[in-house]
């Protein structure tokens, strides 16, 4: 498998190093967007973003082989772009049909349970808001693709991913 700087080296060159690039990293870029549950739209936004942000500062990638993080860090910046942007209103799409609406209580529990969760989640550490936030949204992930993102060791991701979410629990528990 060639490096991320043989990639951009060739493409650079102006031979096929885009594609591989994107083929590689391509759902771990998704995987951001929908971590902060944008809109299909916004999210597609993000992706294309975030490769324009590529090309744009291709010459300026000091260390090539990070680039998962680089990627990762730019798609996030660009989501909370879009959520300051659009506020926190809620996108519906017109094409679907209408589900029937839940009843009051179940709203009021599953907000609870949201909000709790969404609070306790927003104490942990960066690298496991980020960590929790893939493996929630881009479980197809492999644990190479996780780590290279996150820039961390392969080894360390499961047992990283273990505390986070005992931490987690333990915070969740703490705000009943």
């Amino acid at each position: 498998m060639d490096s991320n700087t043989e990639l951009l080296v060739a493409w650079r060159s102006g031979l096929s190093g885009w594609d591989a690039l994107v083929d590689r990293y391509s759902r771990l870029v998704w995987s951001v967007p929908r971590s902060f549950r944008l809109s299909q739209t916004d999210a597609a936004d993000v992706y294309q973003c975030t490769w324009l942000c590529l090309a744009e500062h291709l010459t300026r990638l000091r260390e090539p082989e990070r680039l998962g993080v680089w990627l990762v860090r730019t798609a996030t910046r660009q989501s909370l772009t879009v959520l300051r942007t659009r506020g926190r209103e809620v996108s519906y799409d017109l094409w679907e049909p209408a589900s029937p609406l839940p009843a009051p209580d179940e709203v009021a529990v599953t907000n609870d349970r949201q909000r709790r969760l969404w609070s306790a989640l927003m104490t942990l550490s960066e690298r496991c808001q980020q960590l929790l936030r893939i493996a929630a949204h881009s479980p197809e992930l492999s644990y190479a693709q996780v780590a290279d993102a996150l820039g961390m060791k392969l080894g360390s991701v499961g047992s990283t991913r273990t505390r986070c979410l005992a931490d987690l629990r333990r915070k969740v528990e703490g705000l009943r």
